[in-house]
């Protein structure tokens, strides 16, 4: 029930996402690039990254807060980080298909972005629960000293 909760709450974060993202591209790639290259890779890229953080924004505080044991600027940033690089992952099979899409059917970027988005969206949140904001163990610093994983001989 959870994760049904979870993938619900990230359906609505990316709807908000999509909305937003859509409107970017749809600017950017009628006012600002005219190039193919401009309209096909770099104004997706754009409103991609500025999505990015948003969701993120969103994931962090409302879909996966209860997952966050240490709440600080280092934690923060490192997921921020590990968050865009799938975020990434995801990007470039969404790109992989809205090209695939408008060599096929030789559709409008936005429609291709769209179908595209499903596709990559299921890949998102499997990342983000998997990976992103795996719940951890928190486990204190005492003298400057984070424990240490016997085994694999990592810090934890």
């Amino acid at each position: 029930m959870l994760l049904l909760s979870k993938y619900i709450k990230f359906l609505v974060s990316r709807l908000l996402g999509t909305l937003i993202e859509t409107v970017v591209l749809w600017v950017l790639s009628s006012y600002v690039f005219f190039s193919y290259t401009g309209e096909y890779i770099v104004a997706p890229t754009i409103s991609f990254e500025i999505v990015m953080f948003i969701n993120f924004i969103i994931s962090y505080y409302w879909i996966w807060n209860k997952n966050i044991s240490a709440r600080n600027a280092k934690a923060f940033l490192t997921r921020l980080g590990v968050f865009n690089l799938s975020a990434i992952f995801g990007f470039a099979i969404k790109m992989g298909f809205l090209l695939l899409f408008a060599s096929i059917f030789k559709w409008n970027v936005v429609y291709c972005n769209l179908l595209a988005l499903l596709i990559s969206g299921i890949v998102n949140f499997l990342l983000a629960e998997k990976i992103v904001f795996k719940k951890r163990a928190h486990l204190p610093v005492i003298d400057g000293y984070a424990p240490v994983d016997d085994q694999a001989g990592l810090t934890v």
